[in-house]
């Protein structure tokens, strides 16, 4: 197994850090009081299972520490803001950034908080390639999981991959049944390399997919790779690391090929451009950069800017600060999660509501 490299770009401050069924609900509070904090107060949010790795980190060391305790249901990006937009929780999560319609639809009371950075890899099982990292371009990846490349050993595959040992059979491609964050970061990259890709399939949390097999959540995905020769699917960077699945190097946009890191995923997020009336609404695959690791993306939390529950906001808010602290944001290195870049810690701390 690859380790990756832990070093950062001298600007940054720290180290910080999807989905399942979009028909799933935010399971209420156990009568144990697992949402309980002082005075009875808790939280309670749903979304994105891209950053939820970290989100069970963090919740769980804010509980130790203050008593506040926070629900969270990792159920999809698209059920997370469902159900931020129907007001059945507290806060919401979404890899994929709210649509101007969804915006709309919740009259603009929303504010997107970036927490942390992540990559999406293209994560397969080749037992011939031994060690050996698997490289593909852009194109290459588009044309795959287009189904027009079925073979390993398709001429493209081996001319990226000279010295690898790849199998003569069949790709199985592999991908998320369920409204996903991490669907919508890994079409958006493949809609910015690819007209062909954009043109007949196109960006979103749930897309018409060519060909191959579903699987719900990365957890979903990571299962059918692991246990499915020649396979290749795409899961946030954690699943794969924590199943022993590799990964492959990809070629960004300045012909580098170049693996998952936290340094490549923070180099991604160097070329972010935020002003100061910014919403967060960012895009950052394909970014420019040398050392850009092309699939990277924020994630956020979705909040309101105008509370229904001003108590509750509060909690939220207080746990907010608590997460851009060094205190909490160091804790995503462990999780293979990217820093966010110090102007972009400083410009959500200005724009958070004060309670």
């Amino acid at each position: 197994m690859r380790l990756l490299t832990q070093s950062t770009l001298g600007w940054f401050l720290i180290l910080l850090g999807g989905c399942s069924p979009t028909d799933q609900r935010a399971k209420p509070n156990s009568g144990d009081g697992a949402a309980a904090g002082p005075g009875g107060a808790g939280l309670t949010g749903a979304g994105a299972t891209f950053p939820n790795p970290i989100y069970t980190k963090w919740f769980d060391a804010y509980n130790k520490e203050t008593g506040v305790r926070i629900n969270y249901q990792s159920i999809g990006s698209g059920g997370g803001i469902r159900q931020f937009t129907e007001g059945t929780v507290d806060f919401g999560a979404s890899d994929a950034p709210m649509t101007d319609a969804q915006v709309a639809a919740v009259k603009g009371n929303v504010l997107h908080v970036p927490t942390v950075l992540g990559a999406v890899v293209a994560t397969y099982n080749l037992p011939s390639a031994g060690k050996s990292v698997v490289r593909l371009d852009g194109p290459t990846l588009a044309d795959i999981f287009l189904g027009r490349i079925s073979k390993w050993t398709d001429a493209r595959i081996t001319a990226l991959n000279p010295a690898v040992s790849l199998p003569n059979q069949d790709i199985i491609v592999v991908h998320r049944s369920d409204g996903s964050g991490t669907t919508f970061i890994f079409t958006d990259y493949l809609s910015k390399i690819s007209p062909v890709w954009k043109g007949q399939v196109g960006k979103g949390t749930s897309v018409q997919w060519p060909t191959g097999l579903g699987g719900k959540g990365n957890e979903g995905v990571t299962q059918q790779v692991k246990q499915t020769d020649g396979s290749i699917g795409y899961v946030e960077l954690i699943y794969a690391i924590s199943n022993n699945l590799p990964y492959a190097s990809l070629k960004n946009a300045e012909g580098s090929f170049v693996e998952p890191s936290l340094k490549s995923v923070s180099a991604a997020a160097a070329g972010a451009r935020l002003g100061a009336a910014t919403d967060f609404r960012v895009s950052i695959t394909g970014a420019p950069g040398q050392d850009s690791y092309p699939i990277s993306s924020f994630t956020w939390l979705l909040v309101q800017r105008e509370p229904r529950d001003t108590a509750k906001a509060r909690l939220l808010s207080n746990f907010l600060d608590w997460m851009l602290q060094p205190s909490g944001q160091r804790m995503a290195a462990d999780l293979h999660y990217a820093p966010l870049p110090v102007p972009v810690i400083e410009l959500v701390e200005q724009r958070l509501p004060k309670f």
